[in-house]
């Protein structure tokens, strides 16, 4: 229906055992698959030299710090210099990408080896590490960002080629959090959000600069090709979800006694069926994995909104005045207003962008997972009582307290437990049995459920860099990924179904229906590319005045960088004084003093040697 191009997928690898690490960026199934620029037998055999090389280099269980420390014993220069040679001068760019690969099977043989679990995780660190310093210390940021971080490689597994990806993709695949803090890896992803770095037309394996990022011309950016470019993509969605709120405010607060439609209502139902619209096409491309806590949550939403659209048919289906009428508008107004808290919490979604709700968002997403130990527990503990309180109900062959039973099993949950109820329920068996249950719901279950979220928040604001940087990086892969050909975001996906595709898109060439596209695009989003026309001229000026002064595109003066030119710390003598009294950072202090000690020693030696030889030639 939609025209989804340069979809990129998941192997069999990722699908089998590692679910929790996929991030859900909208993989698919396509016919017209990119080949591997490099062979995938040899991307397989360079990724199997590292992982030899990792296994000699991490011969037993190491503490993690050891690995991940700034100035590692164990990742040492010649190590990583080692690791970049493993492809040669030929396929040096695919090392990045199978260091990852490595990091994923270390992963896969920690859950199939759980005796050696610990010391597969640690060999999987190095290989992260690994590809974080070969990334941090390549100068030539053209080839980083282009052919070692975005292009895509297949590895051969099952005598056939993977789907190719790249180091980028596998980095936010594996929650690779050191490779996605490295510098590099941070500037390709500020690039890809802005758009400065854009997928090849004629190529779609590869990612090319934006050819007009120097052009200062305002209509030069007013093109409808640069939707594609994924801030402007989150900035609309954003915008339609403040209006599909704003509608849902103004239909919850405007009740309709007579059961009609007002505009405001018919607005947000079409809304409604353009998210869904977009929803379904989404897991019809992606499959099950596009599952995830976000799709079920807007999913639960558009199906209370779909209830009370319908209910509101219902209601329209009976004449004015009739008491069914009254019923089912109620009824759908019911369904309307208790949506209400799901359409702020819905919000959350597309303000991740920004630190503060990024961070907060990654807690929840932890809490909400931990919590399925506790739901588990849970489970089991709710069934077994409920059994038994059944089972002393129906005594006397006749059931009467099932709706009580259940209503104080849940209140338990709830922390506000009933034991008056009781007192007179199969005494004195009843009581017993809920004074058991509710200590250990309260006392045992519940405070399982805060441990689990006072770890998860602990891990998660520990390392709070380090999360939303890979939250925000999944999100711009969101959009990077799996790109439309022709971006009509929801619910103006609903002008490309009925104005576009069905109409035109069976009987047109393709050019012309390109060319189509392109306009109803251009009407569509005018108003948004007034502005980011205007945005990406200024922005054009900074980066041919950055260029001009050699500098990267990105590169902002600052305060301190303002009288750089005026002062000469070397001329002054200051360079010189600061380096003598600097310490030795890379080394332990305690190595650094034995070392002088053992000079020292050496020295007193040879006088010793010396005073020796002269005593003995007199």
């Amino acid at each position: 229906m939609v025209r989804w191009g340069k979809l990129i997928g998941l192997d069999d690898n990722d699908r089998r055992g590692f679910r929790d690490e996929i991030e859900h960026l909208l993989p698919t199934r396509r016919d017209d698959v990119v080949a591997s620029p490099i062979p995938a037998k040899e991307v397989t055999k360079v990724a199997l030299r590292l992982k030899h090389q990792i296994e000699t280099v991490v011969p037993c269980e190491l503490d993690e710090a050891k690995i991940t420390a700034a100035h590692s014993t164990v990742i040492t220069e010649a190590v990583v210099k080692t690791a970049k040679s493993a492809g040669g001068e030929e396929y040096k760019a695919c090392v990045v990408y199978c260091l990852l690969i490595v990091k994923k099977w270390f992963r896969r043989q920690a859950t199939l080896e759980l005796w050696d679990a610990d010391l597969h995780n640690v060999r999987a660190m190095a290989a992260e590490m690994i590809a974080k310093r070969i990334i941090e210390s390549e100068e030539d940021m053209v080839y980083l960002l282009e052919d070692v971080l975005l292009k895509r490689y297949s590895i051969f597994v099952d005598n056939e080629d993977t789907l190719p990806a790249n180091a980028v993709e596998r980095a936010v695949d594996l929650h690779a959090l050191q490779v996605i803090g490295s510098s590099g890896y941070q500037k390709c992803i500020a690039y890809l959000w802005r758009g400065w770095l854009v997928q090849d037309d004629d190529d779609p394996s590869r990612f090319v600069d934006y050819k007009k990022k120097v052009n200062t011309s305002y209509w030069a950016h007013f093109d409808p090709d640069r939707m594609r470019v994924p801030q402007y993509q989150n900035a609309v969605q954003m915008a339609f979800s403040f209006i599909f709120l704003a509608l849902y405010t103004g239909a919850v607060n405007s009740i309709n006694p007579s059961g009609d439609l007002d505009p405001i209502e018919g607005l947000l139902y079409i809304f409604t069926l353009g998210f869904i619209l977009d929803e379904a096409n989404k897991f019809w491309k992606v499959g099950w994995f596009y599952i995830s806590f976000w799709n079920m949550f807007n999913s639960t939403l558009y199906a209370l909104l779909t209830t009370s659209f319908i209910t509101r048919l219902i209601a329209l289906g009976h004449h004015p005045g009739d008491p069914k009428r009254t019923h089912f508008n109620e009824l759908s107004y019911n369904f309307l207003a208790f949506s209400a808290p799901m359409f702020w919490g819905r919000l959350l979604l597309y303000l991740d962008a920004f630190r503060f709700f990024g961070a907060m968002i990654v807690v929840i997403k932890v809490m909400m997972r931990e919590s399925l130990i506790f739901f588990a527990l849970l489970f089991f503990v709710l069934i077994g009582f409920l059994q038994a309180f059944v089972g002393l109900d129906q005594v006397d062959n006749n059931l009467t307290a099932t709706g009580f039973i259940i209503q104080s099993m849940i209140n338990a949950v709830m922390q506000s437990p009933d034991f008056d109820g009781f007192d007179n329920y199969a005494p004195p068996f009843g009581l017993i049995l809920y004074y058991i249950y509710t200590f250990v719901i309260m006392v045992i279950l519940l405070n399982i459920l805060i441990a689990l979220y006072n770890s998860a928040y602990e891990d998660i604001t520990d390392n709070a860099i380090d999360e939303y940087m890979a939250l925000f990086s999944q999100k711009t892969m969101q959009f990077v990924r799996a790109p439309d050909e022709n971006v009509f975001i929801a619910p103006f996906n609903l002008i490309e179904l009925f104005c576009l595709v069905l109409p035109f898109e069976w009987w047109m060439s393709k050019a012309q229906y390109e060319r189509l596209n392109d306009i109803v695009m251009t009407v569509l989003y005018s108003p948004l590319l007034l502005v980011t026309a205007g945005l990406e001229a200024r922005q054009a000026q900074k980066v041919k005045t950055n260029r001009m002064r050699k500098e990267e595109d990105d590169d902002e003066i600052e305060e301190w960088e303002q009288m750089t030119g005026e002062i000469d710390m070397e001329a002054e003598g200051w360079t010189k004084k600061v380096e003598e009294t600097a310490p030795n950072v890379a080394e332990d202090g305690a190595l650094v003093e034995v070392r002088k000690l053992r000079a020292e020693l050496s020295e007193l030696k040879e006088l010793l040697l010396g005073l020796k030889g002269e005593m003995n030639g007199q």
